[in-house]
């Protein structure tokens, strides 16, 4: 029984961390909205994108993303992040948080 119980547990604990735990952005957005929008569309990009297009946009499974804003304006890139793109889906970030992260991805060049 003990030995179940701790493998229970030890498998929610996972599931936790890979979901973050809870959903601080969301519990932070009235403080977030008092900075800047880069760091706000930085924060959204680092909870639902930098496990594929790496922590610094360097690309892992996803893309390069360092120079994005050259290739793409900010219409295209928040239509990739809307409709998806190859291997990676359409919607994980919607509404004003796409807004957000497709102006600042444009800014990079």
């Amino acid at each position: 029984m003990k030995k179940k119980l701790t493998v229970l547990l030890l498998g929610m604990s996972f599931m936790l961390a890979a979901c973050g735990g809870g959903n601080e952005a969301t519990d932070n957005k009235d403080t977030k909205n008092q900075g800047s929008t880069a760091s706000a569309a930085e924060e959204i990009f680092k909870q639902n994108c930098a496990s594929c297009h790496g922590a610094n946009l360097e690309g892992a499974v996803g893309p390069n993303l360092q120079k994005v804003g050259s290739k793409y304006s900010q219409d295209e890139i928040k239509q990739i992040i809307e409709k998806g793109r190859g291997g990676m889906p359409g919607g994980i970030i919607q509404g004003d948080d796409a807004d957000k992260v497709a102006e600042w991805l444009a800014s990079k060049k």
